[in-house]
C-alpha cells in the first residue's frame, strides 16, 4: 500500500485547513459550529473536570460510560455518576451502554478542514462508545489539531510507530440523517449531540 502523502491528498475541492495551529484551531470551530457540534474550551484538566462535573450535574446525568486514557480519567475523576468503563477488544453490552448518557472518550486528531473528530480502537475503545449513548463527549488538547486529512493520518502513523490501530472512524458532526422528506434528524443513527471538551 502507497503512503498517502500531504501534497498529494490535498485535493482542489477540498476546504483549507490552515497554514497555523490558531487558524487551524479557527476553522475546526467554525466548522465544528455549523456541524452542530458544541465546542467548550478550558485551561487545564481542573476546569475540564469542573465543567463536565456541572454539564453531568444539571443534565441529571446517572451514568456515563468512558474509555481509559490520562486524559480522560483526570476530567472524569470528579464525576459522581456511575463510570462504566469501556476497554479495546472487550466485550461489551450494547443495550448497556446505549442506556448511558453519555460517552466520554478521547481522540486521535481533530482535522480542521472537515471540522472532523478521528478516534480509533484504542482511543475509544471500538466504535459502541462513540455511537451507542445519547450524548459523546470528546476530550482534547489543542496540539491534537491538525489542518488537513492526510495530516490526521501521518499524525496517526507517527504516534502508532506504523501499526494502524484496528479501527479508525471520523466523526463529523452528531448523527443525522435527511431521508424522510429531506427534513433533518439529528440522532437517528447515534448521538444526538457531539461536545468538544479542548483542555489547555
Amino acid at each position: 500500500m502507497l503512503p498517502i502523502l500531504a501534497a498529494e491528498a490535498a485535493r482542489p475541492w477540498l476546504p483549507d485547513g490552515g497554514a497555523t495551529p490558531e487558524e487551524q484551531l479557527s476553522i475546526l470551530t467554525a466548522n465544528l459550529g455549523r456541524l452542530r457540534a458544541e465546542v467548550q474550551r478550558v485551561p487545564d484538566t481542573a476546569a475540564a473536570a469542573a465543567w463536565l462535573a456541572g454539564l453531568a450535574h444539571d443534565r441529571g446525568w446517572t451514568k456515563v460510560a468512558c474509555h481509559g486514557h490520562p486524559l480522560v480519567d483526570a476530567v472524569t475523576a470528579g464525576l459522581a455518576t456511575a463510570a462504566w468503563p469501556v476497554a479495546a477488544g472487550t466485550d461489551f453490552d450494547k443495550h448497556g451502554l446505549a442506556a448511558c448518557d453519555a460517552g466520554i472518550t478521547a481522540c486521535e486528531a481533530l482535522v480542521a478542514q472537515t471540522g472532523s473528530i478521528l478516534v480509533s480502537s484504542e482511543s475509544c475503545g471500538g466504535r459502541a462508545l462513540s455511537i451507542l449513548p445519547h450524548v459523546h463527549v470528546v476530550v482534547a488538547r489543542p496540539d491534537q489539531v491538525v489542518g488537513t486529512l492526510a495530516d490526521a493520518f501521518e499524525l496517526v502513523r507517527s504516534r502508532h510507530a506504523g501499526r494502524l490501530p484496528s479501527m479508525l472512524s471520523f466523526i463529523t458532526g452528531p448523527s443525522r440523517t435527511g431521508d424522510i422528506e429531506r427534513i433533518l434528524v439529528l440522532g437517528a443513527h447515534g448521538p444526538k449531540e457531539l461536545l468538544l471538551l479542548l483542555v489547555g
